[in-house]
């Protein structure tokens, strides 16, 4: 079932509908990051009492995900350019980096920039939550490389051609023309993986990160009822994820200017 908020006027254009729509949904997540504890206060034990906890490690997750998230696109795009790039030490660097990120499990990446990345760069010694916004933004990185990249080969080359006709240079030609048409094709799988992001920062809680999976197994940890707890989790996973999507899809609408998306 896919939840969507309410029709906006008729009269509205797409943009403006887009638009209200991602300004409410944002609202929305903004009220259940700030009253979510109220809600939760009421419930029964163990949930009642760990309601403050429960909130706290919404918040942390939500963090992890807009870090990582932004973070993700800008190493997305560096690695896209460098896997198209003329130079061949670039595109075997940012071959190998999406390689290496996509074939090995998100876990593994947590745990290795957590532990083992300090012991090989000692100065790289990084908090539970830097280290954990890093393997985030590296992995999510390495998906947004693949989508930046498709994009900018879907380009007609007839676009750069006209564009250099009009003497226009290399760089404006990629800022007006190219990058603008290739962000359009690339921008549905941007921002699904920035949704599959917050259920991903789950993982963060095996390094010690108090986020919502860690706040509900130590919930479950204290008062061995693992039902309510894990219920619990999930359903907030679930409302983060729904206003997500529909943030996600108003963006997709925003930005649809030939009118493909319903």
């Amino acid at each position: 079932m896919n939840f969507s908020l309410p029709s906006w006027p008729a009269n509205w254009s797409r943009q403006a509908r887009s638009s209200a729509t991602m300004a409410v949904a944002g609202s929305v997540l903004v009220l259940i990051l700030w009253l979510m504890a109220i809600p939760l206060s009421w419930a029964p034990e163990p949930i009642g009492p760990s309601a403050s906890d429960f909130a706290e490690g919404t918040r942390v997750t939500v963090e992890l995900t807009l870090v990582a998230g932004i973070a993700g696109v800008l190493i997305g795009f560096m690695a896209a350019m460098g896997k198209l790039s003329k130079v061949a030490a670039l595109r075997w660097l940012a071959s190998t980096y999406i390689w290496v990120m996509r074939g090995t499990p998100l876990l593994v990446q947590v745990l290795f920039v957590y532990f083992a990345l300090p012991s090989l760069v000692p100065s790289l010694q990084l908090s539970d939550f830097a280290s954990a916004c890093v393997a985030l933004a590296l992995n999510v990185g390495a998906y947004n490389a693949e989508a930046i990249r498709s994009g900018l080969l879907a380009v007609h080359k007839g676009q750069m051609e006209a564009a250099k006709s009009l003497g226009l240079s290399n760089w404006h030609t990629f800022i007006d023309v190219t990058f603008p048409q290739a962000m359009k094709v690339a921008l549905p799988s941007l921002v699904n993986n920035i949704v599959s992001l917050l259920k991903d920062s789950s993982l963060a809680y095996t390094i010690g990160v108090v986020e919502l999976t860690n706040v509900g197994n130590r919930v479950q940890a204290a008062t061995f009822q693992p039902m309510p707890t894990l219920i619990t989790t999930a359903v907030i996973y679930l409302v983060l994820t729904t206003v997500m999507t529909q943030i996600s899809d108003a963006v997709e609408r925003r930005y649809d200017v030939e009118g493909r998306q319903p």
